[in-house]
């Protein structure tokens, strides 16, 4: 049976959000939703609710089907080379929790999906995540229902945030998704909202979803479902 196909955008701010337009409008063309990794607040004093244009675009593409996730608070690296809740105690991670949760309901986009920047959270994490009411931990080689703690495997297939983005991995990201999806798994893919900008990035994202759509992927978004574990897309 063919797996599934999940298409990632992070980096989303007024800088990016044009070419995630244009990105997105070539997607709905191959019927393929996305999950949107969603931070309040970016690095040099960017707030997602003073950016009334992007914020639009965010909740019109969610009424046409694409999912929210949090992804962050602020990109603040809490630690020296480690990315945010990469290493937090509980307390930590519950505070920035509740103000990315706060901030994300004041703006009507509220998720319960989450998903660290650099895909690495700490234990600590972990705990303070249920208690925030979050329902699905993202990561990079596996999807965790945090209610049944029923994990789905599924490796990470991506571009920037955390993944090389030269040419030659470009070319790798395609081969890598056609083999996922011709032995039936689901094909993960990520990308920076930054990097669609590059000619050769956008192309290889496009690639890898025609190669996975080509073994019968069916599109999906992230998600997850009270019933089963087994509803969590990833």
């Amino acid at each position: 049976m063919p797996g599934e196909l999940i298409v990632s955008v992070s980096g989303i701010s007024n800088r990016t959000v044009r070419v995630l337009d244009d990105f997105r409008k070539r997607l709905e063309g191959r019927g393929i939703p996305l999950s949107l990794l969603v931070a309040p607040r970016r690095k040099n004093g960017y707030r997602l609710e003073s950016d009334p244009a992007t914020l639009e675009r965010l909740r019109h593409w969610r009424s046409l089907g694409d999912a929210v996730v949090l992804h962050g608070f602020d990109a603040a690296a809490t630690k020296r080379r480690r990315s945010e809740f990469a290493a937090l105690e509980t307390h930590e991670a519950n505070l920035r929790l509740i103000a990315a949760d706060r901030a994300l309901e004041r703006i009507e986009l509220r998720t319960r999906l989450f998903a660290a920047p650099g895909w690495i959270v700490s234990p600590g994490t972990s705990k303070a995540l249920p208690r925030n009411g979050f329902r699905l931990l993202i990561g990079r080689h596996e999807s965790t229902d945090l209610l049944s703690g029923t994990s789905s495997g599924g490796r990470m297939i991506g571009i920037g945030g955390g993944f090389p983005k030269e040419p030659w991995w470009c070319r790798v990201v395609v081969l890598l998704a056609d083999r996922t999806a011709r032995r039936g798994a689901t094909v993960r893919l990520a990308v920076t909202a930054g990097q669609l900008g590059n000619e050769w990035t956008r192309h290889a994202v496009l690639d890898a979803v025609d190669a996975a759509l080509g073994h019968g992927c069916a599109p999906a978004v992230y998600r997850w479902e009270p019933s089963a574990a087994a509803g969590v897309a990833a």
